[in-house]
């Protein structure tokens, strides 16, 4: 909370976990595999990196405010400036765990719930997060 220095942007950034967990759910419905404890430390990883990507744009764009650009600037500029880079995470990522889920052997078996969270969580939140984080962020008092 120090770091965002008000009691909003922690809870808007918390909102964005169970959105990527409905990527989770959604990716084994896909593949048709079922929840386990595996999913779940997937879904504990997932949170990791999402946290972490919604922590980099919201402290852009509190620098951005703080270098006196207006609020609506600083939310162009800061998903501008940030999409480049989560954008190339979520597809090292996908690439780099699509192999481990459409592994057939049996070791794989207990790495591809996990692997499958991963990887469509995060695929669900980059397509989801470039709409909804500067939506809840932006507020019209501060304009």
């Amino acid at each position: 909370m120090i770091n965002f220095k008000s009691f909003e942007q922690p809870l808007i950034i918390l909102m964005m976990i169970p959105i990527s967990i409905l990527g989770a759910i959604w990716g084994h419905g896909i593949h048709g595999k079922p929840l386990s404890i595996l999913s779940l430390w997937g879904i504990v990883a997932l949170t990791g990196v999402i946290v972490n990507d919604a922590v980099v744009l919201l402290s852009k764009f509190n620098s951005l405010i703080v270098e006196g650009k207006k609020v609506k600037e600083a939310i162009v500029e800061a998903g501008k400036s940030r999409l480049r880079p989560i954008i190339l995470t979520t597809l090292t990522t996908s690439f780099g765990l699509y192999p481990l889920i459409l592994e057939k052997s049996f070791q794989a078996q207990f790495l591809i719930p996990m692997a499958i969270s991963l990887v469509y969580g995060r695929r669900f939140w980059h397509f989801v997060y470039p709409i909804i984080l500067p939506c809840l962020d932006y507020d019209p008092k501060r304009c």
